[in-house]
């Protein structure tokens, strides 16, 4: 499955029952059993990549040198969430955009009220959640964030720093130094607001499935804009529907002219989800690319639809946008199908696949793959890359990304009013005259639920 989830944390969910449990570790002095436990998932997940990684080599690492170094690490820890952050630091060391730690997920929620991303080689606030507390201490989209608890993002760092707080290590409290539009620079600290969620949640029946589902769907389906019979504007935000819904797409868009993708912040998904459109905008066949593993390597092929979408075609991309949605976009290119424009996307295109494991805890004694135990069991894992994927061009997308065919990037002024230039001078490439206000309405924003 292609997918970037650093930047939003999605759980791929299997077909079977499947119960996320939650654990809290709190930040107080670490216990025996604690220590322990965690030394058992270093020894797990690094036994998982070790079987799994597509390069049975690790690039080159000294493994086992390294699972050394991080047990004494974890020996030496003074809390949980540091020595777990050991065993994030192990799987970092091969600097893989999908092989990263899956740790246990706390009883709390954490929501910080506000989203930023890279813009060109700065920084920005895009949203701020309405009655939170980033919005009380007048955090604004369009400010640029200088630090972040006094770290400096940038393209190499971000998305560590927002797996670190989304995942890993969420904080209560973070402090800002941000410059607005004007100029003027100023430091804000922002709480998060922390609710508590059920302990365990059952995905696969009752009202916890629909809801959860409902919501999903409700967030991530395919959303149109269409101006009369001139032009159509799919905004994607994630491969995650099914081949039906894809060629779903391609039945409503197939009559327009000309049409405008848009894939910003778009962090990849299902791979078949990928295959269906290509094939819905190619009357060939078209090679994906090629998956390279440890001990294989094949060509990943899109087929023709009956009868694909003919049309101009204009692809949005931005640094968010990853995985599969860059795969689309550098296949528009290579096979001179359209245009793609915005900012240089993430670089974070793989094939990986989630290895979850389980720890059950009973009077005090350790039991991993347990279902029945007496404590509650503890679910953490990994996601590993079995699949490097090179492009029909001999190279891979892997830390460089797809550099559009024209830069176009919101200022920190659009940002603030909620304009997009970048819809406006795609609809413009196409002949139609729209607005960067105008533009900026056409997909408002939905918050996912608190």
């Amino acid at each position: 499955m292609y997918a970037r989830r650093l930047s939003i944390y999605s759980v791929k969910f299997a077909c079977v029952a499947l119960l996320l449990v939650a654990q809290a570790w709190p930040q107080e002095k670490i216990s025996k059993s604690d220590r322990d436990l965690a030394q058992d998932m270093l020894q797990v997940v690094q036994k998982d990549v070790r079987q799994h990684y597509y390069d049975p080599k690790l690039h080159g690492l000294d493994w086992d040198a390294r699972v050394a170094e991080e047990k004494q690490k974890i020996d030496k820890a003074d809390s949980m969430s540091m020595a777990l952050s050991k065993i994030a630091g192990l799987l970092d060391s091969l600097n893989d955009s999908h092989t990263f730690f899956l740790p246990p997920q706390r009883t709390n929620r954490y929501d910080y009220g506000w989203q930023y991303q890279m813009i060109g080689e700065r920084c920005f606030v895009t949203r701020v959640r309405p009655k939170s507390d980033a919005e009380a201490k007048g955090v604004k989209p369009g400010d640029e964030i200088l630090a972040l608890d006094g770290y400096i993002p940038n393209r190499d760092n971000l998305w560590k720093m927002q797996y670190v707080y989304a995942v890993l290590r969420k904080q209560p409290m973070v402090q800002l130094e941000l410059q607005d539009p004007a100029g003027q620079q100023r430091q804000v600290d922002v709480a998060a607001r922390i609710r508590q969620h059920k302990t365990v949640v059952n995905l696969n029946e009752g009202d916890d499935r629909d809801v959860f589902w409902q919501r999903h769907e409700q967030l991530l389906r395919a959303r149109y804009a269409d101006f009369g019979d001139q032009l159509i504007v799919v905004k994607l935000p994630e491969f995650g529907s099914s081949m039906a819904e894809v060629q779903t797409v391609i039945k409503k868009v197939r009559k327009y002219p000309a049409m405008i993708v848009d894939l910003r912040g778009n962090p990849g998904g299902n791979v078949e989800s990928l295959k269906s459109l290509v094939g819905g905008v190619f009357d060939k066949e078209v090679k994906i690319a090629d998956r390279v593993g440890r001990k294989e390597s094949k060509p990943e092929i899109a087929k023709p639809s009956h009868n694909p979408f003919s049309g101009k075609l204009v692809v949005l991309v931005d640094a968010r946008s990853a995985s599969a949605a860059e795969i689309f976009a550098r296949i528009v290119q290579l096979e001179k199908r359209g245009m793609v424009i915005g900012d240089h996307t993430s670089g974070s295109v793989m094939e990986s696949e989630d290895y979850y494991e389980t720890m059950g805890t009973t009077a005090g004694i350790l039991t991993r793959g347990s279902m029945s135990v007496l404590g509650a069991p503890i679910f953490y894992g990994a996601s590993i890359t079995e699949w490097n994927l090179v492009m029909a061009d001999g190279k891979s997308l892997e830390h460089t990304g797809v550099i559009p065919d024209e830069i176009a990037l919101p200022s920190a002024k659009d940002l603030a009013s909620g304009n997009d230039p970048v819809m406006a001078r795609a609809a413009e490439l196409l002949g139609v005259k729209l607005s960067a206000d105008q533009a900026g309405k056409l997909f408002p924003y939905e918050w996912p639920p608190e």
